[in-house]
């Protein structure tokens, strides 16, 4: 049971990226997946989330409207697409999965499966 999150790499502020977490062992449908990230000295947060059934999405207030969620269920992955980048979005990014959880699906505690970071940064 595994998460490979890729896609991550330099670009300039007011560009875009798209990062990618593919499941591989478990199929990602009727999971809990979510992005979160984690700056330099900074605490993780939760980026943006969607529930099992995709009835729910849990957008940061830092990202909505630059930053979108779906699933390739083809790929057995979801995306996250991030459009007009800014340099405070530079960040380590990981998703994480988890089939069932109590929690609110923008905490980090909720996911029992984790895929390794993938490095943002935004700098010109």
């Amino acid at each position: 049971v595994q998460l490979q999150a890729s896609g991550g790499g330099l670009v300039q502020p007011g560009g875009s990226l798209r990062l990618s977490c593919a499941a591989s062992g478990f199929r990602l449908e009727g999971h809990h997946v979510g992005w979160f990230r984690q700056a330099p000295g900074k605490e993780r947060e939760g980026v943006s989330c969607i529930n099992h059934n995709d009835a729910d999405i849990y957008t940061a207030d830092s990202v909505k409207g630059r930053f979108t969620i779906s699933r390739d269920k083809a790929k057995n992955a979801t995306t996250l697409q991030m459009n007009s980048l800014k340099p405070e979005d530079t960040a380590v990014y990981c998703c994480a999965a988890t089939e069932y959880s109590d929690y609110a699906i923008e905490l980090s505690f909720a996911y029992d499966v984790w895929g390794q970071g993938t490095l943002v940064t935004v700098s010109s």
